[in-house]
């Protein structure tokens, strides 16, 4: 099922609600610049198991709405959970990659977990993308802005190096078309506004807000939300379990999919 769900006036929200009728609902949230196309290799097999995998592009990307505003993380998280009340989820795993994997920590923090009983986190942006004063962990500042400045250049060529930086493994000529042309099927104002966002966005206080059993998976070589990443947040929260992957980088949905998809299985039950 196919629809668009209003979360303010003038912006709907795509979904795409794969396998309804199926139990233990998990809302995929894709991270930058994708959109929900990216877990493609987990509706396959999941759907197949007899989950409910609801696929949602975040605002500015796939085929949700592009209006030039609402790119910070509180907003972000607004739509979460509009998505959420009106769908009438519960019992719900949240899964969020990379930016998307920070927008699910502060949507847990802002909306206390509203029908969220289990929180997936993978390569995920927190609790910040960039190295800061007391988090020397990050990608540097200068990154993010060349990457700012090389959207409003020439948005197809950041997304190709962007792409090769974002697998661990070798992929396909094909693949790596297929995942250039998720980049390109967003605005490019969403692009700019997103990477913008990773500039002074912060998770070190939301983090002790989550509640809910939580897995926390994190590739050693991802050179995009670098693995002490996933550390600080293992530490940050309480009861977390992480789950490193020896043979991935970013996108370690793909890189290792088979380990990935056993991982959510198990955790989701």
């Amino acid at each position: 099922m196919e629809y668009y769900i209003t979360v303010e006036p003038g912006v709907r929200i795509y979904i795409n609600d794969i396998n309804p009728q199926g139990e233990k609902p998990i809302l995929f949230m894709h991270g930058w610049p994708a959109n929900h196309h990216l877990f493609e290799y987990q509706y396959n097999e999941l759907i197949q198991k007899g989950y409910r995998c609801i696929g949602m592009d975040v605002r500015g990307f796939g085929k949700s709405d592009k209006p030039v505003y609402g790119y910070d993380y509180d907003t972000s998280a607004d739509d979460i959970r509009c998505v959420i009340e009106t769908m009438n989820l519960k019992n719900l795993t949240l899964l969020g990659h990379s930016t998307a994997g920070a927008v699910a920590i502060r949507y847990m923090a802002r909306h206390r977990g509203c029908g969220v009983s289990k929180l997936v986190l993978c390569a995920a942006a927190a609790p910040s993308l960039i190295e800061r004063p007391n988090f020397p962990y990050g990608l540097k500042e200068e990154d993010v802005l060349q990457i700012i400045n090389n959207t409003y250049k020439d948005r197809p060529k950041m997304l190709e190096d962007f792409g090769k930086m974002f697998f661990y493994k070798p992929i396909t000529m094909p693949f790596s078309h297929w995942f250039l042309s998720l980049g390109l099927e967003a605005a490019s104002w969403a692009t700019v506004y997103v990477a913008c966002a990773w500039l002074y966005e912060t998770l070190f206080d939301d983090m002790q807000y989550v509640n809910v059993p939580t897995l926390i998976m994190h590739g050693i070589h991802d050179e995009v939300c670098k693995y002490p990443l996933g550390v600080a947040q293992h530490k940050g929260i309480k009861g977390s379990k992480l789950i490193t992957f020896e043979n991935s980088g970013h996108g370690l949905f793909y890189d290792e999919k088979d380990k990935f998809n056993c991982e959510l299985m198990n955790f989701v039950g």
